[in-house]
């Protein structure tokens, strides 16, 4: 990720007045999550709808943990990557599998052929391990150090829309279709149109290096970085205690998505009914990303106080929200199937269910926010934060990997409900020991313009300011 003179000398003569300036943070920061909006936006949309849209769970089952297996290695490398080739090249490669992974659902309408299924989720997992290690890169790393959790709000907002968004598209296109079971062909084609877009947009994210905050400051001034290089620092986040103590809460993180999904809205609704629901699931992360953003950003003076307290809220809120789920999901089984509920016909029966649903959207964004936020406080470098990013997805992806076959395997329903539950429950205190111990308050610390440096920082390890 060099630099010439010429384009350094560029970078320092921009403007830095204006908040809306191409360069700024805040447009970079929208415009990454324009990008998630159009591809794992739509994929996510595609995923909440359960088996990828198929009356058979098999298929779309095999092919995310293909999808999730890869994520994990790729996410792992995937910050390492980013480091070397930057935005526009590991971006653009990133999106590109998405086109893929949607188009083989449509060939498996026509065909039911599921190996092109498998192998594009694979080639998933490698795309999505660069476009997540990128994407966390640049939302905890462009943004000022005192409002991380408001740009992580606005990205998780943005991108969430694209839930919504892509909700609509299964809702729409089969409104009159209560008793089929796979959505249409118009409904694949509709994702794939979003992730193309997503895809050339990609090539509109700046470099850390030409990215200035308000403050003068830039972003990064990294002169370069090698594959050597990468690949040492990312063996060295497997000993890094900081990282360690994220491994719980990485692996929880989309854990759960497999039993929310398959087992809560594809099994207690019907088909158009599941693409509305996801409408207010992605809705509510949201919601909850900018309720979670201002308690880490505006709640407390000190920033410590402000990590305790948002991860406090995320607890008391995810055992509230599980304990309905355990309720529900005593009333049915695998082999006692509750009748699929419809949002016009099924009157009063459909609003516990809708509303467990709308609730589990929430706490997600709450508790993805929530870890990124204390991700960021971690460091304030792109270089740093891209590995660190990565690897969280990478162990996230691996936990995924894990669920998909779990389900596969046809796991009794309240053991699925109670190992989510446990794996969320877990990460809390780990967070709260983590910010004790590698969180200091902005006060404390000094703000200063960031040097010019060469790969690997000095001291990768550093407190963010």
């Amino acid at each position: 990720m060099g630099i010439d003179g010429k384009d350094e000398e560029s970078v320092t003569q921009l403007p830095v007045k204006s908040r809306l300036r191409y360069n700024s943070p805040l447009v970079q920061v929208t415009l990454i999550g324009v990008v998630c909006f159009c591809c794992p936006g739509m994929f996510n949309a595609l995923s909440g709808m359960g088996g990828g849209g198929q009356v058979d769970h098999t298929v779309a089952n095999n092919a995310n943990t293909a999808l999730y297996t890869t994520f994990a290695i790729f996410g792992i490398l995937g910050g390492g990557i980013y480091n070397v080739l930057g935005p526009h090249l590991t971006l653009a490669a990133g999106c590109s599998t998405y086109v893929l992974y949607a188009g083989s659902f449509l060939y498996y309408n026509h065909h039911k052929h599921q190996a092109f299924a498998v192998v594009a989720g694979a080639l998933l997992g490698m795309g999505a391990g660069l476009l997540w290690a990128a994407e966390g890169a640049i939302m905890t790393s462009y943004p000022p150090p005192n409002r991380k959790g408001t740009y992580i709000a606005l990205f998780w907002s943005i991108f969430n829309l694209g839930g919504v968004i892509g909700g609509l598209i299964p809702f729409i296109l089969n409104y009159h279709r209560t008793k089929a079971v796979s959505v249409n062909d118009a409904t694949y084609i509709g994702f794939m149109c979003f992730m193309t877009a997503g895809t050339l947009l990609s090539i509109a994210i700046l470099p850390p290096i030409k990215v200035i905050r308000e403050d003068g400051t830039r972003c990064a001034n990294i002169k370069y970085s090698s594959a050597f290089t990468e690949a040492r620092e990312i063996i060295k986040l497997f000993l890094n205690w900081k990282m360690l103590l994220i491994v719980p809460a990485a692996w929880a993180s989309n854990f759960f998505y497999t039993y929310q999904f398959n087992n809560v809205n594809a099994l207690l609704f019907n088909l158009r009914t599941r693409g509305l629901n996801n409408v207010f699931y992605w809705g509510a992360q949201m919601l909850g990303s900018v309720a979670i953003g201002y308690i880490m950003d505006f709640s407390f003076k000190s920033r410590r106080m402000r990590g305790f307290v948002g991860i406090a809220v995320v607890a008391l809120l995810g055992t509230g929200i599980w304990g309905g789920g355990l309720a529900k999901q005593l009333t049915y089984s695998l082999s006692d199937l509750p009748q699929p509920l419809d949002f016009k016909d099924s009157g009063k029966a459909f609003a516990g269910p809708f509303v467990l649903y709308f609730s589990y959207g929430l706490l997600d964004a709450m508790f993805q926010s929530m870890v990124y936020w204390v991700i960021g406080a971690l460091a304030d470098d792109s270089e740093t934060l891209s590995r660190y990013s990565g690897f969280y997805k990478g162990i996230q992806s691996a936990g995924a990997a894990v669920a998909w076959q779990v389900d596969t395997r046809k796991v009794r329903l309240l053991s699925q409900l109670i190992v989510n539950w446990s794996l969320m429950t877990a990460s809390y205190p780990l967070l709260m020991l983590l910010v004790i111990l590698a969180v200091k308050d902005e006060n404390k610390t000094k703000e200063e313009t960031p040097k010019d440096v060469s790969l690997p920082p000095t001291d990768e390890t550093s407190i963010a300011k």
